[in-house]
């Protein structure tokens, strides 16, 4: 039997600002990977994601981006690879300070954004997250995109890695994420999220919008907490897996060999 992890990016609110439903979506998946600040997220927003996590039985992760809340994150920025390891480092204390107040522990980093798709194409940058990592704990979990640099450099690094695709993202010829200067870069229709998810998965493969097919393994699924159509999706999603014998688990219970 296949097992797969669902995981969402959330706890993307900031002060009186609602962003994405987290009390709806943590329902319906496994792992949560809360933003710490810089992009998105305050201390209040952390603590309660965290907090509605653990009462869901919802492993949490860091979802460290860019000082860039104006861009939320999505905004390049070059930086000195050292300034970068220390700036990860700095997110994931930041949520496991917060998270040591219910009980909880960071198991997982997953990067937001716009240093996400650098750091998939940059060895540098890649390199700079699994230290920072690290740094704080060589247990923890890098999520990293498949067919990425990060997933090469949480290799390295002697970091479990658990290799990630989209739920509602489509892919380009070259194995990535489409860019978001395309419409066609989210899927918001709930049948074309299964259909991609379960073609993924039956085909050990990322297949790109034209038809071509990446082979690699899919450890995770993500799906996008600040989208509207975010929960119906997942929901979808996990239904179709579970109906296909899929069995579902926490990132820490994942075999990631």
């Amino acid at each position: 039997m296949a097992t797969i992890n669902i995981n969402a990016d959330m706890g993307e609110s900031f002060g009186r600002f609602k962003v994405g439903n987290d009390e709806a979506i943590l329902k319906v998946i496994n792992s949560a990977s809360i933003a710490c600040g810089f992009h998105a997220g305050d201390p209040t927003v952390m603590a309660n994601a965290v907090r509605m996590a653990k009462d869901n039985g919802v492993s949490i992760g860091a979802h460290p981006g860019f000082n860039d809340l104006w861009g939320f994150g999505r905004r390049q920025i070059q930086m000195n690879p050292k300034d970068l390891e220390y700036m990860i480092s700095y997110q994931i204390g930041a949520l496991n300070g917060i998270a040591a107040g219910v009980g909880m522990k960071v198991t997982h980093v997953k990067p937001h954004g716009a240093l996400n798709n650098m750091a998939h194409v940059d060895p540098e940058y890649a390199k700079a997250i699994a230290r920072g990592i690290k740094a704080v704990d060589p247990a923890i979990i890098f999520v990293a995109n498949v067919l990425s640099e990060m997933v090469k450099a949480g290799r390295e690094a002697g970091l479990r890695v658990a290799e990630e695709a989209y739920i509602d993202r489509t892919y380009d010829d070259t194995g990535a994420m489409t860019s978001r200067r395309f419409p066609n870069a989210m899927i918001h229709d709930k049948d074309k999220a299964v259909n991609q998810v379960l073609s993924f998965v039956n085909e050990g493969a990322v297949i790109s919008t034209s038809g071509k097919k990446f082979k690699t393994k899919i450890h995770t699924f993500c799906c996008h907490g600040d989208e509207g159509t975010g929960v119906e999706v997942v929901s979808a999603v996990r239904q179709a897996l579970e109906k296909n014998g899929v069995q579902l688990k926490t990132l820490p219970e994942m075999d990631l060999s």
